[in-house]
């Protein structure tokens, strides 16, 4: 079996798209359609099909690209231990992460691997919950966060949870709401709010607060940064969520714990399998771990 065969079939299973694995590998759609047809050739198989407008695996072509995974694992492993046998971890290492819990672990990691043969090749990506897992397929760990113990999309990927951050409710300085210990659902009933876009974590926990007083929050604005949303609710533009760890104090925001929903997210790690198997990706994740262990 002709290795770089069953890796095209894995691509293609995990990004989707012909289009997307040309991209990813700098070629075009057709050399990669062509290099389909020789797989397909040589494994004497239909491995494709089409799917209106697309094209997805065959049964046969779903088995290849999950042995392919097997494969990759086997070749990871064996390279861990050849890291072994030179007695030290050496290496980049690609990690994109959401900014706010990025922020939270990677400036720690990259000083803690100072001194090690381990580099660390930073990107963020503040996205929809379920595009996270797809990331894996272009770093070797993608830190995201999720309301769940394994975010929505994550398929067959690893996931390991590296801190559990609660969220609190932002109000500013002179709201009626300032000086409270905590806050119920109840309590935040027909006010102002600064959400995030739909599908993003947040945005469950304003469900459920919705839920539990039977009243909608007017959502006055939906975006992303954290550091926006600090300063809308400083204008006295509505309330928000802010993660209590990542938060730092600014001057007009007064951020109270909230109670009666469930309102923490868990900040985790989702690789491929066969990426942690590697000797320097699995000191970094180790390392990501303990980081969070100590947040408080």
């Amino acid at each position: 079996m002709d290795l770089q065969h069953l890796e095209l079939l894995r691509e293609l299973r995990d990004r989707g798209t012909i289009t997307a694995v040309a991209a990813a590998g700098f070629r075009s759609p057709s050399a990669v359609s062509q290099q389909l047809r020789t797989a397909e050739r040589a494994f004497g198989l239909r491995l494709v099909e089409p799917d209106g407008r697309r094209l997805r695996l065959t049964e046969a072509g779903r088995l290849l690209a999950d042995g392919a995974q097997q494969v990759a694992i086997t070749l990871a492993m064996l390279q861990a231990q050849l890291d072994e046998l030179r007695g030290e971890a050496q290496g980049t290492v690609r990690i994109c992460g959401l900014p706010s819990a990025t922020e939270l672990l990677v400036p720690e990691l990259i000083g803690r691997l100072a001194q090690t043969q381990v580099r660390i090749n930073l990107a963020d990506e503040d996205i929809a919950e379920a595009d996270f897992a797809g990331l894996t397929a272009d770093y070797d760990l993608v830190i995201a966060h999720s309301l769940a113990a394994i975010p929505s999309g994550a398929g067959d990927r690893l996931v390991v949870t590296l801190a559990t951050e609660p969220l609190d409710v932002a109000v500013p300085i002179g709201h009626r709401l300032a000086g409270r210990r905590q806050l119920t659902p109840s309590d935040l009933a027909d006010q102002d709010w600064i959400g995030v876009p739909i599908g993003f974590p947040f945005d469950t926990v304003r469900i459920a607060i919705e839920n539990r007083c039977g009243r909608s929050l007017n959502v006055v604005q939906r975006v992303r940064d954290n550091r926006l949303v600090e300063a809308l609710v400083a204008k006295g533009i509505g309330c928000g969520l802010l993660p209590r760890f990542s938060t730092r104090p600014r001057h007009g925001v007064v951020t109270i714990p909230l109670a009666e929903v469930r309102s923490t997210r868990q900040i985790v790690a989702i690789a491929r399998p066969d990426r942690v198997e590697r000797a320097a990706v699995r000191l970094a994740l180790d390392q990501l771990a303990a980081i969070g262990r100590e947040l408080r």
